[in-house]
């Protein structure tokens, strides 16, 4: 997947969270009764800061990926206290990460169409949302999680060019990944119309999702700390640890890992959870007709690059 990185104009660098500079930390608004500025990078504290949001993150491996629990909460909570020893303010937005990511981690995220399965995703994945940007909103009075649907500037060349190329990358290597590694028995088979119909409600339900947690409130927190490519990779760390669970497995990673990088990196460009929705839309929108495909080989049968089954 190619970087959308040249050629948009307009965009403005310099609102809170997406700053221009991608090696410092981006302070709060300043009428954020918290408003912090940039920390000095290279000292100790700055290397206990990384650290502690380190383990946070890196906790989502063991909760998510590899699912050690209740050992995948020491590195969580471990990072929370360190953070808040050396940082309260860190302290403060990593707890909120903590809250969100332990919501996550009661129930299982194996892809799971039953009834009973989608009200619990339905259920904790709007918590994971809610219950931090509440905390943040309202008990902190903070403005960091923002969840900004309109910017007020139209879509570049550069930007339909992309959006275009996300198509054609997810057509031609989503095909062959969920089939030639069998990551498409990771979820549900789906035959029946209304098999279909859940997957699709599913599919675009945690797409969404994805978003509004990890861009809007893993990676809008971290970045309010940390230079650009050091919250991306944290966020990034997180969202891929979340989709190995829910299904994207064996050699998955190497297309999650970008993907989630990059989306982090559109959102700091754009500041439009607008367009990061579409194109992760866009993407998913392969996956399922992939998934689809998979599981009854005469829908969807338009992939040049789908292995051939016997």
């Amino acid at each position: 997947m190619v970087s959308p990185a040249g050629g948009w104009q307009g965009v403005r660098m310099g609102e809170p969270g997406h700053g221009p500079s991608t090696d410092a930390a981006v302070p709060a608004s300043p009428e954020s009764p918290s408003a912090t500025t940039a920390r000095p990078t290279g000292t100790p504290a700055a290397a206990w800061r990384v650290l502690a949001a380190a383990l946070v993150c890196g906790s989502a491996v063991l909760l998510f990926a590899v699912h050690v629990r209740p050992l995948g909460y020491v590195p969580l909570l471990v990072g929370v206290a360190l953070a808040w020893a050396v940082d309260r303010v860190l302290g403060a937005d990593l707890l909120i990460i903590a809250a969100g990511m332990g919501i996550v981690s009661t129930i299982p995220l194996g892809a799971d169409l039953s009834d009973a399965g989608m009200v619990r995703f339905t259920i904790a994945l709007a918590l994971a949302v809610v219950v931090p940007f509440v905390l943040s909103r309202h008990v902190l009075g903070d403005d960091v999680i923002r969840f900004p649907w309109r910017t007020g500037k139209r879509w570049t060349r550069t930007q339909w060019i992309y959006l275009v190329s996300v198509v054609g990358v997810a057509y031609l290597l989503l095909p062959f990944y969920f089939l030639s590694s069998g990551a498409y028995q990771n979820w549900p088979t789906v035959v029946t119309g209304d098999e279909v119909a859940r997957l699709f409600v599913g599919v675009n339900a945690v797409g969404t999702w994805d978003e509004l947690f990890f861009i809007c409130t893993v990676f809008a927190l971290l970045r309010r700390h940390f230079g650009l490519w050091t919250a991306n990779v944290l966020q990034a760390t997180v969202f891929v640890s979340f989709l190995w669970e829910l299904g994207y497995r064996e050699w998955g990673p190497l297309l999650t890992i970008p993907f989630a990088l990059i989306q982090g990196f559109t959102f700091s460009l754009t500041k439009s959870l607008t367009y990061v929705l579409v194109v992760h839309l866009l993407f998913d929108a392969l996956v399922f007709m992939v998934l689809v495909h998979a599981h009854t080989p005469e829908l969807f049968d338009i992939f040049v690059t789908a292995p051939a089954r016997p």
